[in-house]
């Protein structure tokens, strides 16, 4: 996992380190980084003409010890000062611009210079004008190339219009630690190293799943669900639509289970009695019985659960999910859920929109995102960023919470089983269609990105060849 500080955790890491080495020091180091970057990205430095926006903060100086060495190394360098209302002047050819004007405590608007076409803009820490937690741009930020960033990603390089202006990210080390993060990015190797393998006597029941979703002429939802469980590593899985005839749920290898469609809770809490974790609510409709019966099967199940769709609207008003003491419950909401249950959008700041919610109702909370948040009670975030818009289609969210539950009753961690669930969940989306992807498509995809990630720990094919390192993508 690598490590994400926000803007305060980075300012504090900073005012901590200088009682060791000097400010100097440090953006001597932050500023050799961005040179270094600058010739990766022009292909040498003799000739060339590079113009750096340098601004008034920490920033413009990093920027500044770039343009001396890398006229030192033969490129013709303009500094061209930047403050707050200033009009920057034409920037003439070249063949790099260097965005050194504000970094990550900066707030107002920056809007920047025009860019002569084809030449590549080199953003130190992060784009100025992108706020460094929520990313959030404000007034036109120029578009980076790459982003040379400090010691550990930022929040704002990672969510709202961050990944679209910072283009691919290399975290450079200056010798700041990073041991107070509280948010870190999910990777193939936390998959590798945190789902438990299967034992040599392993049995079907070891990683049993309860699956109660779906209702009356709408099953699509629990057998997507299903799906993604029994891809994920379920050994076995009962699924149960409430007032459902059995046989409804076209999955060959899951076990139907007879549940009225009122009063269900008291059968489905009978089924657990031999499951190790439970996924309630994709397509379980919205019948006014539904909180109750909801309410009634959480506060009893004995097992970790990840609580879905239908599910979490039915309990809306209950500002909190039912469970008994230390029994772990994931939701999941994507964000109109997300408003259903707390009255505002998540906004473009995932990680305190899933902090928020983790924390008032108690449980492991995920946001569903592009890049996804999420959150334990006490504040710990994952971040999940392998997705991408094509998942913007009916049931993907059904199969990962089937996934999910897969990895709970695998005895992953809740936090951790939401995290890697959704990152093997986009994962799997890479190694389909760019057009056209349909949830149906991505139980089997989970099963090859586990497969291999559990066996190898690389992950082959589309998307599959690991990034640069100390990059992002």
């Amino acid at each position: 996992m690598r490590p994400v500080l926000t803007v305060a955790e980075m300012r504090a890491v900073d005012e901590a380190a200088q009682a060791t080495v000097s400010l100097d020091a440090l953006v001597a180091r932050a500023g050799a980084a961005v040179a270094a970057g600058a010739l990766d990205l022009m292909g040498g430095a003799y000739g060339r003409r590079v113009v750096v926006l340098a601004g008034p903060g920490n920033n413009g100086a990093d920027g500044r010890v770039a343009a001396a060495a890398l006229a030192r190394r033969g490129a013709r360098v303009t500094v061209v000062p930047v403050g707050r209302g200033m009009a920057i002047p034409a920037l003439g050819p070249c063949h790099l611009v260097i965005d050194a004007a504000f970094g990550t405590g900066f707030r107002g608007e920056f809007d920047g210079p025009p860019v002569p076409g084809g030449v590549p803009v080199l953003a130190v820490d992060i784009p100025s004008g992108v706020d460094g937690d929520t990313g959030a741009a404000a007034g036109s930020p120029l578009p980076a190339t790459a982003t040379v960033t400090f010691a550990a990603e930022k929040p704002g390089l990672l969510q709202g219009d961050g990944p679209g202006l910072a283009g691919p990210v290399r975290v450079a080390d200056i010798g700041l630690p990073t041991a107070t993060a509280r948010i870190h990015v999910v990777e193939d190797v936390d998959v590798a190293s945190r789902v438990p393998r299967r034992r040599r006597d392993d049995h079907k029941w070891r990683t049993s799943v309860l699956v109660v979703a779906g209702s009356p002429g709408m099953t699509g939802a629990a057998e997507l669900c299903a799906r993604g469980a029994l891809r994920a590593g379920a050994g076995m899985v009962r699924v149960g639509v409430p007032g459902a005839p059995l046989g409804t749920v076209p999955v060959t290898e899951t076990v139907g289970v007879a549940l009225p469609e009122r009063g269900w809770a008291g059968p489905a809490l009978e089924e657990l009695s031999r499951c190790r974790a439970l996924v309630v609510g994709p397509g379980l409709g919205r019948h006014p019985e539904t909180a109750a019966e909801v309410a009634r099967l959480l506060a009893a199940a004995p097992v970790p659960a990840v609580v879905d769709a239908d599910a979490l609207v039915a309990l809306a008003g209950a500002g909190a999910v039912p469970a008994p003491a230390g029994v772990p419950r994931v939701i999941t909401p994507h964000a109109g859920e997300y408003r259903t249950l707390v009255g505002e959008d998540p906004g473009p700041d995932r990680v305190a929109a899933a902090r928020r919610l983790a924390a008032g109702w108690g449980a492991v909370t995920l946001v569903k995102g592009t890049t996804t948040a999420v959150a334990d009670p006490d504040g710990s975030v994952l971040l999940a960023t392998a997705a991408t818009s094509a998942f913007a289609t009916a049931g993907t969210g059904d199969v990962l919470a089937g996934v999910i539950g897969a990895l709970l009753s695998r005895g992953t961690p809740a936090l951790w089983a939401a995290a890697l669930g959704a990152h093997v969940h986009g994962r799997a989306g890479g190694l389909g269609p760019a057009e056209g992807l349909r949830a149906g498509d991505l139980p089997d995809a989970v099963s090859a990105v586990l497969s291999a990630l559990l066996g190898a720990g690389i992950l082959p094919g589309p998307g599959g060849a690991p990034g640069p390192a100390g990059g992002r993508r």
